[in-house]
């Protein structure tokens, strides 16, 4: 199991960018607190909260791009078989 993580500052300005490039308007410090809040949110409910589980391998994509994370994920996996 692969349980895929970014800083919520890199996850909103990578949503912040997207919708800029579809011509969307949107308030950059509303959106992090948005994803903040999410966080918080799926990681605390009682069913099922969103947490790697004690087997999981974390890969954190906060320094990497799109090509970058793909290629560390593949490259995990190769290592685990």
């Amino acid at each position: 199991k692969i349980f895929l993580t970014a800083s919520p500052e890199i996850r909103a300005n990578r949503r912040f960018a997207e919708l800029k490039d579809r011509g969307q308007s949107i308030d950059y410090a509303k959106l992090l607190q948005d994803i903040k809040d999410r966080d918080y949110q799926d990681s605390h409910r009682e069913i099922a909260p969103l947490r790697p589980s004690e087997t999981s391998i974390i890969l954190d994509t906060s320094d990497l791009d799109f090509e970058q994370s793909l290629a560390k994920l593949i490259d995990t996996i190769k290592e685990k078989i």
